[in-house]
């Protein structure tokens, strides 16, 4: 079937024809246990105004329309069926459209999926919708400001339970159903809502229930009745009491931080299987991935990580459910807020206060990375339709727009920017809006230049540079300093520029601190509250106010990267590390300084955001940024500085737990601790204070799997011993790590026939590129011939995964004279230069793709520099 992308222009078009009013919508899961059966029953009826005699179309993913009725008359399906759209004629004032079909399972994660579980057997279905697989599930104009009440009826097996945006009103014998003794489901109306955060789960769930109860914006007790699901399998590691706990905090929070209730009723959280996201903001019903219920335990960080999204989903009851873009080029409007609030309602609301250290070294390098690829885009973006709306959802859309928001709260001022919050919700409930829309409600509430503001930071692209430039006199002594901006696109900025020197504690505290605000106009700012310091570490950035890559200057980089786990306060550290590492990323710090001082001085760390950001760059500039003939010797210092750091960590600590994870990854690439591996899988040694769980335990098999001390005969009876979801794809990776070729090949079959459910592609491909270079470059040329295939057969989830999964990665700078002659970047290269006219969505991946390949083949060509000197 022809999947058409709806674009901008129709999408407004549409909007002027029609106003809808509800659906009622019918979809029939009785059949859901029967693997053979690949489809389900769906039915709806849409009541809708529009411009007598106009034309326009509805949207449906099918496999098969039995029935099209508008106003009364039965149209010929053959006629008005055009791939995924329904054409409708002759339109009246007032309209009823009824369309009955049946529609796909899905093994992908879009549209309504499927999930059997490998431990009991038993079957979970989901929907995930964003931005446009509503129109996969059941009949609906598929766009954001289209908005509409809708009532659902889920017809399931009679031991399921389901659940839906609206209250459950209950359940009785279904009428019909695909299969006899159905129970069907009924649920209340809903508010009105965009189609995208419409949501049905049916299954065997387990489900433990409580309610919030707060004040109202009267003052009058309001109260929330509050729900979690999850698999009967994680039953015991649903953590209910710290769920509940983190739900009540944000609904306290939120309904006075905004001043407007709670707007949906009932407020449900499910923990679901094989999940593409993190969570997803259906209103009265949220999804989140079941990876949060941390069977095989959890670090803080993890926790804080889980309490951050689920405070980004609750607010998006407000930014996203209640106001809603009118389309997905202001998708920052939603998603850039919720990012923010769900690490500042972290700080304010929870025990997780330092939600800004993980903000501004995880999240914060995220919007880093795509700012500075090629098809970086502003934050208010030009999405022409869906199928660029669906590759948006990125580092810029989410994480820069978090750390923009960030800046424009130090820019206006807190109060200013709640204030524009309220009056944003008040004007705007249950609607669309645009850019232009929140700048009136700022504007209103403030006396700073927002519009310009706006321009400066929403409509333009790329990273800021903020560079100290200081000189000492000879006994060290600051004699002048200036902050140098450099940028395409020079910005205004509120930002603090600090020092810190050794106190009695034998750390490096802070001594002075200045705030100033960088005119745009001016190249550079000078900084005289720190003349005549003689702190050697000068911080940029300091309390990570704005978004930017800051730089203490080349000669103080060395002073910072000595000093930096010294600095006593968390954030600082974060951020001393994240400019670190911005310098190994441009090739001002050699990858292999940066694994020295991690192995020698960073696994002492404490705060586990730090710890564990600082190993995964380490691996990272070990496995990617320094040269192939130069990783053996230290792929073995930080092996086996991680594997004393896992022996020696304190009993029952995250570090103990961060270090074994590390040491397990990076024991895939070096078997020389297979021995210590052996002993700790089969008992003989443990380590005191860890149990190890299904996901380290299938860490450390595909560690000996992949340096070959481990059988096949061994995986086989290692699941027999765990046949959770975890121990699954645990084995299914471990199996394809073998570097045996008949291993590999089985792999790279397996991922390419499209058979596999989207987390058992993963694990598959995530073991497959595991590989020795010279295997995996055998299947190179396969790789390419395939792409246009790929995602021409496959959905996008799917295809994405693959193509981006499977991207020869093993650059090697002495293949060839220069980067551009490497033959992966000629490969992709040619690939795009032949293929100008595949999807812009493709395009965009396999020019990110070529541009990793670049940067990591010119900081290995700075190594080999360094080393030739």
């Amino acid at each position: 079937m022809v999947q058409s992308s709806l674009t901008r222009a129709e999408a407004t078009t549409r909007a002027e024809q029609i106003r809808v009013a509800s659906y009622d919508v019918t979809v029939d899961l009785s059949g859901a246990l029967d693997p053979a059966q690949t489809t389900f029953g769906s039915q709806v009826t849409v009541r809708f105004t529009a411009e007598d005699g106009a034309e326009t179309f509805i949207d449906f993913i099918h496999d098969s329309i039995s029935l099209v009725e508008l106003n009364g008359d039965e149209l010929d399906v053959d006629d008005i069926v055009e791939g995924s759209r329904i054409r409708l004629p002759e339109l009246e004032g007032a309209n009823e459209l009824t369309v009955v079909g049946r529609a796909l399972y899905s093994r992908s994660g879009e549209g309504l999926h499927r999930y059997v579980d490998p431990q009991d057997g038993n079957v979970y279905t989901y929907t995930q919708y964003e931005p446009a697989d509503c129109r996969s599930v059941f009949p609906v104009f598929e766009q954001p400001d289209l908005k509409a009440s809708f009532t659902f009826t889920v017809i399931t097996p009679p031991e399921w339970i389901a659940g839906s945006n609206g209250e459950h009103l209950g359940s009785e014998a279904a009428g019909t159903s695909d299969v006899p003794g159905a129970v069907a489901h009924e649920f209340a109306p809903t508010e009105r809502i965009s189609t995208y955060i419409t949501t049905i789960l049916a299954g065997p769930y387990t489900k433990v229930t409580d309610e919030w109860q707060g004040a109202d914006v009267q003052g009058e007790t309001q109260t929330v009745p509050l729900a979690l699901y999850c698999r009967r399998a994680l039953a015991e590691h649903l953590d209910s009491d710290e769920l509940f706990a983190v739900t009540k905090q944000g609904l306290d929070f939120f309904t006075d931080l905004f001043a407007f209730d709670y707007p949906f009723g009932k407020y449900e959280q499910a923990f679901v299987p094989e999940y593409n996201l993190g969570a997803m903001e259906n209103p009265g019903l949220v999804t989140l991935t079941e990876d949060y219920l941390f069977p095989s335990g959890a670090t803080r960080t993890q926790l804080a990580g889980r309490a951050n999204t689920m405070l980004h989903e609750m607010c998006h009851m407000w930014f996203g459910d209640l106001v809603t873009m009118k389309w997905w080029d202001d998708l920052w409007l939603k998603e850039s807020f919720a990012e923010f609030m769900g690490a500042y309602a972290s700080v304010r609301a929870t025990e997780y206060d330092d939600a800004w250290v993980a903000f501004a070294l995880g999240r914060k390098e995220w919007a880093y990375r795509q700012d500075q690829l090629p098809t970086t885009h502003p934050i208010v973006a030009d999405i022409v339709d869906l199928e660029a709306a669906r590759q948006n959802f990125d580092g810029i859309t989410y994480a820069k727009g978090a750390s923009v928001l960030k800046q424009l709260v130090a820019f206006v001022g807190e109060d200013a920017f709640i204030d524009a919050c309220r009056a944003y919700f008040r004007r705007y409930a249950y609607g669309n809006t645009d850019l232009n829309d929140f700048l009136t409600v700022l504007d209103e509430a403030c006396e700073a230049d927002v519009r310009s503001w706006a321009d400066s930071w929403l409509l333009t692209t790329g990273v800021p540079r903020l560079e100290a430039s200081v000189e000492r006199d000879g006994g060290g002594a600051i004699t002048a300093a200036t902050l140098i901006q450099t940028s395409d696109a020079p910005r205004p900025h509120v930002v603090a520029v600090a020092t810190y020197a050794p106190d009695d504690a034998a750390h490096l505290g802070l001594q002075r601190s200045t705030e100033v605000r960088v005119d745009p106009e001016q190249s550079a700012t000078d900084l005289p509250e720190l003349l005549g310091d003689t702190s050697p570490v000068v911080l940029v950035n300091d309390r990570d106010l704005t978004y930017c890559l800051a730089s203490p200057g080349a000669e103080a980089l060395t002073a910072l990267a000595d000093g930096a786990h010294l600095l006593s306060e968390p954030l600082t550290r974060a951020l001393a590390h994240s400019q670190i590492w911005a310098a190994v990323r441009d090739g001002s710090f050699d990858p292999r300084d940066y694994v020295h001082l991690v192995a020698r001085r960073g696994l002492t760390e404490q705060h586990s955001s730090i710890l564990t950001t600082i190993v995964d760059r380490a691996l990272e500039a070990l496995e990617s940024f320094t040269p192939p003939r130069l990783r053996t010797p230290l792929r073995s210092e930080l092996l086996d500085a991680l594997h004393t750091g896992m022996l020696n960590a304190e009993h029952g600590t995250d570090a103990q737990l961060i270090l074994t994870r590390a040491f397990a990854r990076l024991a895939t690439k070096d078997g020389a601790h297979a021995q210590t591996i052996k002993e700790l899988l089969s008992g003989s040694k443990k380590l005191p204070g860890l149990d190890l769980g299904s996901q380290l335990t299938w860490a450390l098999w595909t560690a000996q799997a992949a340096t070959a001390h481990a059988t096949h005969s061994q995986l086989d009876k290692a699941l027999k011993t765990d046949p959770s979801r975890e121990g699954r794809l645990g084995y299914v990776r471990a199996v394809a790590a073998m570097p045996a070729e008949e291993a590999k090949a089985q792999a790279w079959k397996a991922t390419t026939l499209g058979r596999l459910s989207n987390d058992e592609l993963s694990a598959t491909i995530s073991g497959f590129q595991l590989g020795a270079p010279a295997q995996l470059k055998s299947y190179q040329d396969s790789y390419f011939a395939c792409i246009s295939h790929w995602w021409d057969e496959h959905s996008m989830e799917i295809a994405t995964r693959m193509i981006r999964g499977l991207y020869p990665r093993a650059v090697d700078a002495e293949a060839a004279s220069s980067a551009e002659e490497n033959p992966v970047v000629l490969a992709t290269q040619d690939w795009l230069n032949v293929n100008g006219q595949a999807p812009g969505a493709l395009r965009r991946i396999m020019t990110e793709l070529l541009d990793d390949a670049r940067r990591a083949l010119k900081l290995q060509a700075g190594v080999l520099a360094r080393q030739n000197r």
